[in-house]
This record gives C-alpha cells, structure tokens and sequence, in this order.
C-alpha cells in the first residue's frame, strides 16, 4: 500500500470534518496533504543517500603495505597503485591483500602474556641415528603474487606451514642428533629454506619465503640436555684453542721464517768465503807448485823463510851462508821480540839459534 492511500484511508486521520465529506467543497483531505508532503520530502533525500552510496562506493583506497585485485565481470585483476582509486559501482568489486612480510613459528607459539610455549607435536622429530630432538623455527613470509594467492589456494598459509613442517622433518632426519645440536644447524635451516623456495616456486600459491632460522635445538630430556651441553662446551673449547693455537702461529710464524732466512743467508755466506778461499789456496799452491818446478831450491827457502816470519814475527834474525852451503841463523834478543841480559835467556836463545842452525843445516844437506 501506497503511503499516499495510506493516509488516505486511515479512518483516524482522515476524520470527516467540517468541509469534508460529501459536503466538502473539494478540498482534499489532510492525511492525503500530509502524505504528499511526506513524499516530496522522503524522496529527495533516498535519492541523495543512494547517490551517496554510489559514490562511496567508486572509491578506495591503498595503502603502502597493500594491494588490491579488482574483479570486473568475472575478470580478475591486481592493482598495485597506493592512494585513492576508482572502481565502477555494482560493477567491480575489489578485494585488499596484505603484502607485508608476516611471520609465524613452528615448533612453539607465544601466549597472550608473552611468554612461549612448547608444541612438541611441531617440535619432536627423529634423527638419522634414532634419537630425538626438538628443533623450534622461526618463518618469515611475504604475498608476492596477490592473484594467485586469492585464486591459487582457499588457504595458502596453510599450505606453506604443512609444506615447511614436512621439509623440516626430512631434512633432519637425514642428519645426527650431534650435528643438529652443533655444527649442523647452520646447513639444516639453509637446506630447508631452498626446498621450500623451490616447492613453492612450483606450486605457484602466492606466497614467497623470505627466511627461516633454528631458534633454539635441544634434546628432549633433560639428561640428554645436560650430557649435549657438556659436548657443545667441549666443542667450543677445542674451536677456542685452536683459534689461540692459530693465533700463536701466525704470530710466531713469520719471526721463525725471518730467523731461518738469516741463518740460510749466513750460511750461504761462509759457503762462499770457505769457496773462494780455498780457490786461492789452491791457486795459490798452483802457482807456488810450477816455481817450485822452476826453482826448486829458491822456491824452499823463501818458503821455509815465510813460515819463520809467520811462526815468529817479532823474533830478528841474521842468515849467513858460507862458502860451504851450510846456512847460520843468529837470534838478537829473545824468541818473543825481546831483549834480557840474563844467562837464562842467553841459553835459552843459543839452544834455540842452535836448533835452528841445525835445521837449517840439515836443509842445507837436503838442498
């Protein structure tokens, strides 16, 4: 029912009153005049408030951390520009993605009040050698592809959460629990990052990892806990003194290399000083040889003459020789260069000059 009938057929409005009714003199009754004012009113402003709808709704708005992919007509597209958009009212619809990197943990979650909480159904896994351990990962996402993170998959986070539990798990199972609690961590997270990367490259859900990185690894008792702490303290302290003993080679090193050089250097010297020398010496021989060929009698007194000099050089002598080949030597003074008047001396230097002119008698004898 119309409101103008309404009004006009409510019995308590439109009352017969004095100038209505039959004996009106055609004037309308007031519930139709209020109804028509209604109406003049109401219209404008749903008209208004419609158009207001409208173009509310042919703008919007994105943000620097957002993205949107706009559907017209079944025909999905993605919209990358931040700010103010227009999109066809009724027409497109338009839907925000996030894009910023978002994270989530496996292997224990944080409370309301901040502390954390172990889900050992995420965290207990077996090693290679058959032993537990409970590994805790911290993941790091991003959407990189809006469309097919809308389209690809109803729960695209979902699906990388159960697609990284089950890397974690194989690629810990391919190594010890001592390699898992030590020196294995490092190569464990990096391996599961480039399976994961690779399987969602494949499998195309929108989503890309950013990172993911071994928050804490221990065994899941706590007599294993203490021995493994026990082996992780000795390991570090083996790697602390092979880094002094490195340092203390590197240090000591280069003096014992310049030490040794000084050595070989200074042997390589003396080999050369004992080298020439003996080539002098045996030229030298050379040469005193082919005089001694020559002369030989000239070449043994002047050699027998040069020894004397060199055994006693401060000693002065006078060499006579006669008529009969025999040659007389006389000391002046002692054999050490000096001079005494007494008899010891005297005797000591004629036992001497004697000896001497023995010897060179017989010289002269063998000449």
């Amino acid at each position: 029912m119309a409101l103008k009938d309404f009004w006009k057929n409510n019995p308590i409005i439109n009352r017969n009153t004095p100038g209505n009714g039959s004996a009106g003199g055609g004037q309308k009754p007031d519930g139709e005049k209020i109804a028509s004012r209604l109406s003049a009113i109401l219209v404008p402003v749903v008209v208004v408030l419609v158009l207001i709808r409208v173009l509310a709704g042919s703008f919007y708005t994105l943000s620097e951390t957002e993205s949107a992919v706009v559907t017209t007509l079944g025909q999905a597209t993605v919209n990358n520009n931040k700010g103010l958009q227009f999109k066809i009212p009724f027409i497109q619809e338009v839907t925000k993605i996030n894009t910023t990197v978002r994270s989530f943990e496996v292997g224990y979650e944080e409370s309301s009040d901040g502390s954390y909480r172990n889900v050992e159904s995420e965290s207990t896994m077996i090693t290679s050698d058959m032993n537990f351990v409970d590994i805790d990962f911290y993941v790091t996402y991003q959407v990189t592809d809006p469309l097919q993170y809308m389209y690809a998959s109803e729960v695209p986070e979902l699906i990388l959460k159960n697609l990284i539990q089950s890397t974690i798990r194989g690629t810990v199972s391919a190594y010890t629990v001592d390699s898992a609690l030590t020196t294995g961590k490092s190569e464990i997270q990096q391996n599961i990052k480039n399976i994961v990367m690779d399987e969602l490259e494949e499998q195309n859900i929108g989503l890309s990892l950013i990172d993911i990185s071994i928050q804490d690894v221990e065994p899941p008792t706590d007599q294993i806990k203490e021995a493994f702490s026990e082996v992780e303290n000795a390991r570090q302290n083996k790697e602390s003194a092979l880094n002094e003993a490195n340092q203390y080679r590197n240090e000591q090193l280069p003096a014992a290399e310049a030490k040794a050089d000084k050595v070989i250097q200074k042997a390589e010297a003396q080999k050369t000083a004992r080298i020439n020398e003996a080539n002098g010496q045996a030229a030298r021989f050379n040469s005193e040889y082919s005089e001694y060929i020559k002369y030989p009698l000239i070449t043994k007194q002047r050699m027998f003459y040069e020894a004397m000099e060199e055994i006693m050089p401060g000693v002065k002598i006078i060499i006579n020789n006669d008529e009969t080949g025999t040659t007389q030597r006389m000391y002046l003074g002692n054999l050490d260069g000096s001079f005494t008047d007494s008899a010891t001396s005297d005797s000591a230097t004629s036992g001497v000059g004697t000896a001497a002119s023995d010897s060179s008698a017989q010289l002269g004898g063998e000449q």
